[in-house]
């Protein structure tokens, strides 16, 4: 194990978990019949306790931990509760209050290495250093003592006016490579607050050149600030050249390289205060160990650097997006809200607060917001997603408009054949098939085999009785490559049920419903077939089921439905097949199929 990831390992060790509440109430306040009649502050400590467990299982970590202070108002030396308190206050950048709570956590015996570091963190808030020196000697996790430590040291000094100090205490990161990117950028942060030009330029340049290390949006901002600072802005704009990194980010780097390039002046520092710098050090922790199994760790810390800096807009960025994991929506669009319309990061944070409300299917203010967007931001990923939004609201004239803006826009995207797909599925469901039918083709023209477009467009094929060896063709390629898929795999029922293989069809269309029980479509779909292998009672049953369960497809025809629970389904289905094509057809999908299982 490298020592990278033997720290991750320790961190994990001497992290608590706090995000999923406690099973039962610590022994301490769970009243007994005794405490019933003789103690009613243990009762109204244990229903205060019980209140915010329900907050708490519920992702309201603000009210949890108003519950449990209020619970520890009744029941003070409760251990665990203090314990767990803490660490929810840090969650939600209480640090003040999280401090307080950290400290009886000591006392009470829990010297933990992050109590020590929310005090100290506190400490260096309030520019009493020394105080906060004296808690980080008290780290006795290598963990913290090798890596934490020395970042907030270094800053610990700057706010003592001791730079040589403040160097020296970064030296033990430069024992392992995994820490060299962090050692060269605090390096240069902390030479240029002390106005050391040629220092700060070498090791920020140490940093472009180092091999193993990619540079980070937040490196890129602060180096491109001291360039332009420095009267250097060819080389500003020069590092911002040629980087490739996911979506949001590059949003990012487009409004920071469009920033730099409209600056006539030098702009401002970007670290100008050591707790600044403390949250640049906070941050780098964070980011360090953002991983699934210790993603607690990265929320903890990214708070603490938004306490030292509550301007720090990647940080908030990131804060945000572990609380989407979470899928605690609401609280990353308060997140994301917070950051102020001059930021790089203002576009993206606004179009992932749009994606946020779109996941909860708040379509009206996703919709709101986006077009709002739109009028500083004439980008084709807006247009994308206030189509998918209407295309959501069954507004599908006005989401094929926003759907062809894009792609005028854009229309060497390598993921072009996504808006044509979305695009004909809006045409088909206007009404309009022959433009579907266009759409559709051109976006298997653009990437060929794509199942879900197979899915769709041989699904629709078989609805209107055409090309139906090419349509069956089609599902069951789409099938091969995504036997999980519960659209697919009910595409692969229904058309097998029209060719009259009934026994097959009702295999698909049970694995399908399986997956998806309240699905209206399959279970119709699955009741056509109970209807031809005898199964007539649990074809009406199925058949009534689709009628009560919510059609969000608009595919469900209810009079069909009840003419078929009354009189059942007078006649086999009707289709002009090839019979020999399509029975090569099911023996390469029972070939493949069995190879795959």
């Amino acid at each position: 194990m490298n020592k990278l990831k033997w720290i991750s390992f320790a961190l994990l060790c001497t992290a608590t978990i706090i995000f999923v509440a406690c099973s039962s109430a610590p022994e301490k306040i769970r009243p007994t019949a005794s405490t019933v009649t003789e103690s009613p502050s243990v009762n109204k400590a244990y229903g205060a306790y019980l209140a915010g467990r329900v907050a708490h299982i519920r992702k309201d970590f603000d009210k949890a931990s108003d519950y449990y202070i209020n619970s520890l108002s009744q029941d003070s030396d409760n251990k665990e509760l203090i314990n767990n308190l803490y660490l929810l206050l840090v969650s939600q950048i209480r640090i003040d209050e999280a401090a307080i709570y950290a400290e009886k956590n000591i006392l009470n015996g829990n010297k933990d290495n992050f109590s020590y570091t929310v005090i100290a963190t506190k400490h260096l808030h309030d520019k009493q250093y020394q105080k906060s020196i004296a808690e980080i000697s008290k780290f006795n996790n290598p963990a913290y003592s090798s890596f934490i430590g020395p970042l907030l040291n270094a800053w610990n000094y700057v706010g003592l006016n001791q730079p040589d100090k403040a160097l020296k205490s970064l030296d033990i990161l430069k024992k392992e490579a995994g820490f060299n990117g962090i050692y060269y950028f605090h390096t240069g942060l902390i030479n240029d607050y002390f106005n050391r030009t040629q220092e700060a330029q070498t090791a920020y340049e140490a940093l472009i050149n180092e091999e193993a290390v990619e540079l980070s949006l937040r490196s890129l901002e602060v180096i491109s600030n001291f360039y332009l600072r420095t009267a250097q802005p060819e080389k500003a704009q020069s590092i911002l050249s040629g980087i490739s990194t996911e979506k949001n980010s590059s949003d990012i780097l487009a409004e920071l390289s469009s920033q730099i390039r409209s600056h006539a002046s030098a702009p401002e520092r970007i670290i100008s205060s050591p707790q600044e710098g403390a949250a640049e050090a906070l941050f780098s922790i964070a980011a360090t160990f953002r991983y699934d199994d210790i993603i607690d760790i990265a929320h903890m810390f990214t708070a603490l650097a938004i306490y030292q800096n509550p301007n720090y807009d990647l940080a908030k960025l990131l804060l945000a997006d572990i609380l989407e994991n979470r899928n605690m929506y609401n609280e990353a669009n308060d997140v994301y809200d917070s950051i102020k319309e001059n930021s790089p990061a203002y576009y993206s944070a606004q179009l992932k607060m749009a994606h946020n409300l779109i996941k909860q299917q708040d379509y009206d203010r996703a919709e709101i917001l986006l077009k709002s967007l739109a009028l500083d931001y004439n980008k084709p990923q807006v247009y994308i997603d206030l189509g998918d939004v209407l295309r959501f609201k069954d507004d599908y004239k006005e989401a094929i408009k926003y759907y062809q803006t894009a792609i005028n826009q854009n229309p060497d995207s390598e993921n072009l054949w996504v808006l044509y797909y979305a695009m004909g599925i809006s045409f088909e469901q206007n009404n309009n098939w022959q433009e579907a039918e266009k759409a559709l083709l051109k976006a298997l023209e653009l990437y060929p085999d794509h199942p879900l477009v197979l899915n769709y467009l041989g699904y629709t094929w078989l609805k209107q009785k055409q090309n139906i060896n090419q349509a069956f063709s089609m599902i069951i390629n789409a099938y091969v490559q995504s036997p999980n898929n519960v659209n697919i795999t009910d595409s692969l029922g229904w058309a097998l049920y029209n060719l009259g293989y009934y026994g097959m069809a009702e295999k698909y269309l049970e694995k399908a419903l399986q997956d998806a029980p309240a699905n209206p479509v399959i279970c119709d779909h699955l009741g056509d077939v109970y209807w031809f292998t005898g199964r007539r009672n649990e074809a009406r049953f199925k058949w009534q089921q689709a009628l009560d369960l919510k059609d969000e497809s608009g595919e469900i025809n209810r009079k069909d439905i009840k003419n078929k629970l009354k009189n059942g389904i007078t006649a086999h289905p009707e289709l002009n097949y090839d019979k020999d094509k399509i029975t090569e057809q099911l023996k390469l999908i029972t070939q493949k199929i069995t190879a795959k299982e």
